[in-house]
């Protein structure tokens, strides 16, 4: 398996794509019953199968992700052969974790009291490998507006 299996909530929420990828292996309804009854690991198999599938599919379509712990801030481009990163540390007491914190950094992103680094780096792996490992360690895909906005700022 390359990536992890999908957790049961992601297989609850793809439920009809997960269907739609039993039929297309030729397994119906009945048939997937039995095999999850019968042969327990053909069904692991089925299920790591498609988790891959559709881990690749999201990773691939992935563009922006970001990574907050209380004191510092990581926005990442995910581009082709590069990743850009624009890293935020706060040198004095706020909680980046709460809205407050949040709202202050957004306000405030030129004080004193915030570093900016910004750098990039070519895929040491493959792409999409590089990006399910940074969301693994808590890294959230997102649409890129925060990257965005300290792009600009340290252009």
């Amino acid at each position: 398996m390359k990536y992890r299996l999908l957790t049961k909530e992601q297989f609850e929420s793809l439920h009809q794509e997960f269907a739609i990828f039993l039929a297309s292996q030729s397994i119906d309804v009945k048939e997937w019953d039995e095999i999850k009854t019968q042969k327990p690991e053909v069904a692991l198999e089925e299920m790591k199968v498609f988790s891959d599938i559709v881990w690749e599919d999201v990773l691939t379509k992935t563009t922006y992700l970001e990574h907050f712990s209380e004191t510092s801030a990581n926005f990442f481009k995910c581009d082709a052969d590069k990743i850009d990163r624009i890293a935020i540390k706060i040198t004095w007491d706020i909680n980046l974790l709460t809205q407050e914190g949040f709202e202050w950094l957004m306000k405030n992103p030129l004080d004193n009291s915030v570093e900016i680094f910004k750098g990039s780096k070519h895929y040491t792996t493959e792409r999409n490998t590089e990006i399910f490992e940074l969301i693994e360690k808590g890294s959230i895909i997102t649409d890129g507006e925060i990257f965005k906005y300290f792009k600009e700022l340290t252009i």
